[in-house]
């Protein structure tokens, strides 16, 4: 049994995309709860167990996985039927996950300090900037549609999702890959399913 603690138009939004990519709606329960927002609205949901009050928080029979890249490498690896990820073995197995990593490790804390206004040099020296995001990016896909060549997988599914959510950053190349991204069945389901349920009290 899996159940998916969401709540929209929020990372966990991402998870929806991936499960319906996937073709697993129908194996998913979906919990809707609040999470505490930016602008100060939301709260921390009761019914909520992830431990800090945060989605998305997958439980799959029982135990939990949480955090938007382990859940997306874990939920991927169930369905290997869809080919939206890369099995042990494969050359670009490594590739795959180092795309993960490098999103949560460096692309995330990057761009939430910059959209803090916060500068320093220890910052810069650890995660770079989003300049170096951007040619990073732009140096793969200019060579190829996505990150992983022709395929489209869950590391596009993933590192995609701030530039839909925010903007695209006026990158031909990357634009073009967002514009990919978003046109793709779970992204389009993902932003209807978020308009359809409204937030529960909490």
């Amino acid at each position: 049994m899996l159940t998916l603690f969401h709540s929209p138009n929020s990372r966990s939004t991402r998870v929806l995309a991936l499960l319906k990519e996937l073709d697993a709606l129908d194996d998913v329960k979906i919990e809707i709860v609040t999470i505490p927002r930016v602008d100060g609205a939301g709260a921390r949901d009761a019914r909520n167990p992830h431990p800090e009050g945060k989605v998305p928080l997958l439980v799959h029979d029982g135990v939990a996985v949480w955090e938007s890249s382990a859940i997306l490498l874990y939920v991927a690896e169930l369905y290997p039927q869809a080919g939206l990820h890369i099995p042990q073995g494969h050359a670009q197995r490594g590739a795959y996950l180092s795309w993960f990593a490098w999103y949560s490790g460096v692309v995330e804390p990057i761009l939430t300090l910059e959209a803090a206004g916060l500068k320093h040099p220890y910052i810069t020296s650890t995660f770079r900037s989003s300049a170096e995001v951007i040619a990073r990016l732009e140096g793969v896909l200019a060579r190829q549609p996505y990150l992983l060549g022709d395929q489209f997988t869950a590391a596009d599914l993933l590192l995609h999702s701030p530039y839909a959510w925010f903007g695209k950053p006026g990158n031909p190349v990357i634009d073009a890959w967002v514009d990919r991204c978003m046109d793709r069945p779970g992204a389009r389901f993902a932003a209807e399913y978020d308009k359809a349920h409204p937030l529960p009290q909490a």
